[in-house]
């Protein structure tokens, strides 16, 4: 699988201009930045949350983890991280772990790090471990229209091999 169904429709019916690139499968952002020479500021990390009202995606670069305070802040509710079993329900054309962000196409809300704007390119999950999805950064923010924007991430220190 190189691109969920569900992501492939929403890209094709927003016009938004893809492709794909094949790498060694890859279980974290950081290692598939890695895999293919990208920086790991333009390859963007998905994480699941719960909040009062569901569920939230939210995006941060590779480079960062999410700092729930900071999404808990933005949104004025507390936030948790989702089950993986949570993410496979709702992310049903997705290997376990592949979430694309894109929140819309899966009728999910989703908060995206500032961070991410910086980025003339960007890649991301497509669904599955073996490739990324490359979008010009101006029409990830167009796939982030409803998104709220604020400075969720931290750029994560530890060794990329150690990462999540």
């Amino acid at each position: 699988m190189a691109i969920a169904a569900s992501l492939q429709d929403y890209l094709q019916r927003h016009d938004i201009a893809y492709d794909i690139l094949e790498h060694a499968p890859a279980v974290t952002m950081r290692a598939a930045a890695h895999a293919t020479g990208i920086s790991e500021d333009s390859v963007v990390k998905a994480v699941l949350l719960e909040d009062e009202d569901g569920y939230v995606l939210v995006a941060v670069p590779a480079s960062c983890h999410v700092q729930l305070g900071r999404v808990a802040r933005l949104l004025k509710h507390p936030v948790g991280l989702a089950s993986e079993t949570e993410a496979a329900e709702l992310f049903a054309d997705c290997a376990r772990g592949a979430l694309p962000p894109v929140g819309d196409a899966y009728g999910i809300d989703m908060v995206v790090d500032e961070q991410l704007d910086a980025q003339l390119d960007l890649y991301f999950e497509g669904g599955d471990h073996r490739s990324l999805v490359h979008v010009k950064g101006e029409d990830f923010a167009r796939l982030q229209h409803d998104a709220r924007y604020g400075r969720i991430g931290q750029r994560d220190r530890r060794p990329a091999d150690r990462a999540a």
